[in-house]
C-alpha cells in the first residue's frame, strides 16, 4: 500500500510541476535562463511577503492574464 502512496504523490508532484512550467510559458518566459527565472521568482518572493498590497496587485496581474481559464 505504501507503494501505491508514493506513486500517487509522484504523480502528484509530477503534475504540479508541469502545471508550474506552464506558468512560465503562459507568462512569455520560455526561452529565458533558469537563472532569471529563479531570481525573478526569488525577488517576487521578498517583495510580497508581508506586503498584502503588493500581493493583490501582482494577483490582479495574473487574473487579468488567466481571463476566462482562472480557477
Amino acid at each position: 500500500m505504501s507503494r501505491t502512496l508514493t506513486t500517487d504523490a509522484r504523480k502528484k508532484d509530477t503534475r504540479e510541476k508541469i502545471e508550474l512550467g506552464g506558468l512560465i510559458v503562459k507568462a512569455g518566459l520560455r526561452y529565458e535562463k533558469r537563472a532569471l527565472l529563479l531570481g525573478v521568482l526569488l525577488d517576487a518572493a521578498r517583495r510580497i511577503k508581508g506586503d498584502a498590497g503588493e500581493r493583490s496587485r501582482l494577483t490582479a496581474i495574473g487574473v487579468e492574464a488567466f481571463g476566462n481559464d482562472y480557477h
